[in-house]
């Protein structure tokens, strides 16, 4: 069985799916910080089967202890974190704590159960600040390190603990997933993205300003040297990502033995501008973006994007869901949850 710890977060949820549909056993741990019972309700009905579900935190050893005494847990996939880039700069204790510090305390408790497999949900943000005068597609040899905020130092920090604990004991085996940027939502627009507080992305944005919810959209930028003069970025549907998880617990239970961590990048190879996301959307929801170009923010960069040849060559995985399909799903689902804050789904 499979502990997916943030398991109703907005990635957890669409993973849950996607293994249901590859016919793995798994159970949620989560103490909804950032999620709530109801977007695993929702997971439920989509797959039609009850959910098994522990709330806790993953700080919270004895609490994890009691999980991992109550089921046979062979395999973790470690979702549970904080993750406002923004949020992160006001408040670093906070993402030390609850990430490495929670990681830490979850992966003590695996190594007291001999549970030795172990998917992580890492990021982009780990690599190097990019010379985009010589820019070339992120590739997991990329250097890393020298991040640019809390969230993405606690992700390499994280990455550097499950390396060495492989140092020091090669009978784990770990992935390491780099996320670059998910988007979209669920074909049934039942589950999707739903920030607490102000959105920290692109699409959430742009959603919230097509419903009337913001006036419009800040673009940081028209000065780049690309194309439209606004930043490129690595948008990737959160169903294939979802189903690269699925690749990677498959990849895991195939080895007879790990040699090294496995790092992959998941993304699309292709970078898409500001005002191409804009644009797809008004096509997907027939809706006018009303949007202010405004001054680039510190620390953003022209491109940033990914090399995801790797993820093909080692988990047989790549992006299937084009940038239409992006903002059709995510379309769907904010119309469909105008009071999601409400809901809290």
């Amino acid at each position: 069985m499979i502990l997916i710890t943030g398991g109703a977060g907005y990635i957890g949820s669409h993973t849950i799916i996607e293994l249901h549909n590859a016919g793995y056993d798994f159970i949620v741990y989560d103490n909804f910080s950032n999620s709530s019972k109801e977007s695993l309700n929702r997971v439920s009905k989509i797959i039609k089967k009850d959910i098994l579900f522990e709330e806790g935190d993953i700080r919270d050893s004895i609490t994890l202890k009691k999980v991992f005494k109550k089921y046979n847990i062979a395999s973790v996939i470690h979702f549970a974190g904080l993750k406002a880039v923004g949020e992160s700069v006001k408040n670093p204790l906070s993402y030390y704590d609850n990430n490495v510090v929670g990681t830490i305390k979850l992966l003590e408790v695996m190594k007291e159960f001999n549970c030795k497999k172990i998917v992580f949900s890492s990021s982009a943000t780990v690599y190097n600040e990019v010379d985009t005068k010589k820019f070339t597609p992120l590739k997991e040899s990329s250097p890393t390190g020298k991040t640019t905020n809390p969230y993405g130092t606690s992700k390499y920090m994280i990455e550097e603990i499950l390396k060495d604990l492989f140092k020091s004991d090669n009978t784990f085996k770990i992935t390491i997933l780099r996320y670059f940027n998910p988007v979209g939502a669920h074909e049934s627009g039942t589950i999707g993205e739903d920030p607490n507080e102000i959105p920290n992305n692109l699409m959430p944005f742009i959603s919230q300003v097509a419903v009337g919810k913001k006036e419009f959209l800040n673009v940081f930028g028209n000065d780049y040297d690309t194309k439209d003069g606004t930043g490129v970025r690595d948008y990737i549907h959160v169903v294939d990502l979802a189903k690269a998880h699925v690749k990677a617990m498959d990849y895991l239970d195939s080895l007879l033995i790990n040699n090294k961590p496995l790092i992959v990048n998941i993304g699309t190879g292709l970078g898409s501008s500001v005002l191409k996301m804009i644009e797809a959307f008004e096509k997907a929801s027939n809706k006018k973006i009303p949007y202010k170009i405004t001054q680039r923010r510190a620390g953003d960069i022209a491109k940033y994007y990914s090399d995801s040849s790797y993820a093909k060559e080692i988990l047989g995985w790549s992006a299937t869901k084009t940038i239409d399909e992006m903002c059709e799903d995510s379309w769907k689902w904010q119309k469909n949850n105008l009071n999601v804050n409400k809901e809290r789904s």
